[in-house]
Order: structure tokens, then C-alpha cells, then sequence
């Protein structure tokens, strides 16, 4: 695998973000270290300054993607027992003003789509469309944290990732996190929002101290301890941008594990804005010819 911290500032920014998945999306290489232990070059000394990472955690909000841009994925369901599976899915992506807005059809292997427009930032919203929908619908708080295909770690929520906004958060300063030093934050779960039928507690995101880019992320329950964790895999360069090449969602729980992998990639698009118009969500749209393969 090709190591993740040789790139610049900027095209690390772009590449993690690309993910996000969406934001999308949403990343988040290897397993996340479960030593506690800091290496002596990573020690700090005194309490996290928490205006420091204000300004971290600021500046990482407002980066986003230069234009609009596609990708081919597949997510492969990794079960600790039993056999894999493979589903196909398409998302274009772009930014408006109100944060990272993206459009994505997932298909589950008997010829059925599932088509949804997620809208990330200060505001998030997804709507979603099935056939024989008369038209697309807001989906309910709930409906967040559900699979979006049977058997896959892949929910709304990580597509949507809207805890990167969230007003209540702890920096927590500077801990390894595959190997590698990372400003490391706690941001708690709004008190109005019952998030994950109220097991979600809060979310710990990671970024890497040099290149602010966010290396893993990990839902946390009301002990603090992570039930979900989010993990960058892979990169992969496309025309003059890294892109995300797989991330890893990994249930702590049961070890299961779903890898959304980018197979075609194509970047530095002028899309509609009817791609990004939950009022035309029923309507197919055509993948750009363009694409780059990634490999698997």
C-alpha cells in the first residue's frame, strides 16, 4: 500500500475531503492503534489549548474541493464470518453555500437503486428517492443511522458527517494515531438530538498534525467507548488531485467491516445543477465519459 503522508498540504486537504465520502464524505491507513502509550516526540506539556484548536478545527471547516467531480465506488461488505459482497454506486459531487453537496445512486445486486441527495454542513439534509416514489423525500432523524444496503457498515450518517460541525467540542491535543502525530478532537453530540436512538455519545475525529487532514474518526458511546470507527486506506492521484481510494467502516463490535473503494474517478467537472436538485433526484443522470480507472 502507498504510504499516506508524502503528499502537500493542500493535496492531502483536497484527497480527505473528497471522502467525505461526500463531505463527504464522510476518511477514514490500517487499523487505528489501540496503544494509549505516546511516543516521546509526541508528548505536550500542560492542558490542550482549547482556542488552538478552535482555529485547527475552523480551518478544516471552511477547506473544501476545487469544482465538481464523480466517482465510481463499490462497497464490499467484509464480514468477520461469512462470504463478502460487492454492491455498485455512483456519486458526483460539488459545494454550494452552505457546504459539500453530493449525489449518490447505490445499487443492491437484484437491479434495484437507491438514489439520495445529501447536503453536508452547518444546515445537513438528505433527501431520498426509491423507484416507484411519486417524489423524493426528506428522510427522518432517524433514518440517518440506518444501512443504506442490508449488510453494510455504510449509513447516512457517514456519508453526511455532520458532527464536523457540531458547536460542543473538546480538543483534547496531541495523540498517535497510526503512528503518526494528530491534533485530536472530542465533539459531543447536540442535547436536542437523539443520535443513534441515544447511543451515540460523541464523536473522537483525528487530524493529522501536519497536513490537518483526517485520518480516522470513531463513534462513541455514553462510556466513551468507540462502537463505529471510520479509517482512510488509500490514495490515489487523478489528473492534478489526490483522490480517496478506499476507507475503511469498521463495527467495533462485531468486527464486521464495510470498505467503500473508488474504482473510476473524474475531477475538474461543470455539472448541472440539476445533479445536485432533489427535485430532479427521480431522474437518471448520465456518469461522465471522462473517467479515470483507480484499480481495486
Amino acid at each position: 500500500m502507498r504510504p499516506l503522508f508524502q503528499f502537500t498540504p493542500a493535496q492531502y486537504w483536497r484527497a480527505f475531503l473528497l471522502a467525505g465520502l461526500a463531505a463527504g464524505a464522510s476518511v477514514w491507513a490500517g487499523p487505528a492503534s489501540k496503544t494509549t502509550r505516546v511516543p516521546s516526540e509526541f508528548v505536550q506539556f500542560g492542558e490542550p489549548d482549547q482556542a488552538k484548536g478552535a482555529e485547527i478545527l475552523a480551518e478544516f471547516r471552511n477547506l473544501g474541493i476545487a469544482g465538481d467531480y464523480y466517482l465510481q465506488f463499490e462497497l464490499r461488505v467484509m464480514p468477520r464470518r461469512g462470504d463478502e459482497v460487492i454492491y455498485a454506486g455512483r456519486l458526483w459531487g460539488s459545494r454550494n453555500e452552505t457546504g459539500p453537496i453530493s449525489r449518490v445512486v447505490l445499487e443492491d445486486g437484484q437491479g434495484r437503486v437507491h438514489r439520495l441527495l445529501i447536503q453536508s454542513g452547518s444546515a445537513p439534509r438528505i433527501w431520498n428517492w426509491r423507484p416507484g416514489q411519486a417524489s423524493p423525500e426528506v428522510m427522518p432523524a432517524d433514518g440517518v443511522y440506518r444501512p443504506l444496503l442490508a449488510g453494510t457498515e455504510l449509513t447516512p450518517f457517514d456519508l453526511l458527517m455532520p458532527y464536523l460541525y457540531w458547536d460542543e467540542f473538546v480538543f483534547e491535543g496531541v495523540s498517535k494515531v497510526l503512528g503518526r502525530a494528530a491534533h485530536t478532537f472530542r465533539l459531543q453530540t447536540p442535547a436536542e438530538d437523539p443520535a443513534d436512538d441515544g447511543r451515540l455519545a460523541a464523536v473522537r475525529v483525528q487530524l493529522d498534525t501536519q497536513f490537518r487532514a483526517m485520518v480516522q474518526s470513531e463513534l462513541l458511546d455514553a462510556k466513551g467507548e468507540p462502537y463505529k470507527s471510520l479509517t482512510l486506506r488509500d490514495l490515489k492521484k487523478v489528473g492534478y488531485q489526490w483522490m480517496i481510494k478506499a476507507i475503511d467502516l469498521r463495527n467495533e463490535r462485531t468486527r464486521d467491516k464495510t470498505r467503500f473503494q473508488v474504482v473510476r474517478a473524474a475531477v475538474g467537472l461543470d455539472l448541472s445543477p440539476t445533479v445536485f436538485d432533489a427535485a430532479f433526484l427521480a431522474e437518471e443522470i448520465t456518469p461522465p465519459a471522462n473517467t479515470e480507472f483507480l484499480g481495486r
